[in-house]
């Protein structure tokens, strides 16, 4: 499919990019015309590959190590350019009854996907200021504006980025740096393997079993959430900035 050209020599770095959502996201950006950098906790084969088909460069950091972080933005600096455009959408998932689940287990959900991603938007302001803009698109999800069973840490570490999100865009609207929050519903990715152990059933009949609840009648697809994305890093940014926007098939009404 061709894609019109909105992004042409925008950077874009998107995090937790090796499958799924993140890939998605990383893979429409390119085809928009950004220059991508795609991130990873290891240099693992799917990062390598992920950053062939975008034609772009691959970044390693644990994104919960802000020292790891601060130079992983330098480094795309450096071979791509200033950072335009950040996805944060990295994340840490776990399911278990909340009274069974181990502390440390609870803060790596919150050091990976709430103040990880809080260092990476404090990583590339500076170089937006710079620029004089840029558009920030935080990835949430439906189990941070509903809760779900067996997922407290997920969902509270999730919920927490919709008012990180909201605050940052009034404070850095009037330097045109936009920071919009997209909560995708359901959606067919390898994450859904986490649920299927939780409930012990198949992938298979995850899927069945979350599409009778959705309007559309299937689940969402990564592509569709990467639609919204690209829209947001282009024209959508600053409409939508400090919103939140549920890409859910209609499950339940969009809040913002």
């Amino acid at each position: 499919m061709d894609h019109a050209q909105r992004l042409k020599d925008k950077v874009a770095l998107v995090t937790g990019a090796g499958q799924g959502i993140g890939r998605a996201i990383a893979v429409r950006l390119a085809q928009e015309g950004a220059r991508v950098a795609v991130n990873g906790r290891t240099a693992h084969p799917k990062i390598q590959a992920a950053a062939r088909e975008t034609g772009g460069i691959s970044v390693v950091a644990d994104i919960a190590d802000g020292v790891q972080v601060e130079r992983m933005v330098a480094a795309v600096a450096k071979q791509l350019g200033t950072i335009d455009i950040l996805v944060a959408n990295a994340a840490y998932m776990t399911m278990m009854p909340f009274l069974e689940q181990d502390p440390a287990d609870w803060w790596k959900h919150l050091n990976v996907n709430l103040t990880g991603h809080l260092a990476c938007i404090h990583a590339v302001v500076p170089g937006m200021r710079r620029l004089g803009g840029g558009n920030i698109i935080i990835i949430g999800s439906i189990f941070g504006i509903e809760g779900w069973k067996n997922a407290s840490a997920y969902s509270a570490s999730k919920s927490g980025l919709t008012a990180l999100g909201a605050s940052l865009a009034e404070e850095l609207r009037p330097e045109n740096i936009h920071v919009s929050i997209v909560h995708p519903g359901v959606v067919d990715t390898p994450q859904l393997q986490v649920d299927a152990k939780d409930l012990n059933i198949t992938v298979e009949e995850v899927k069945a079993m979350y599409a009778r609840d959705i309007p559309m009648g299937r689940i969402g697809t990564p592509q569709e959430v990467a639609a919204t994305v690209a829209f947001l890093a282009a024209e959508g940014g600053p409409i939508f900035s400090g919103r939140s926007l549920q890409i859910n098939g209609g499950q339940n009404r969009c809040s913002g």
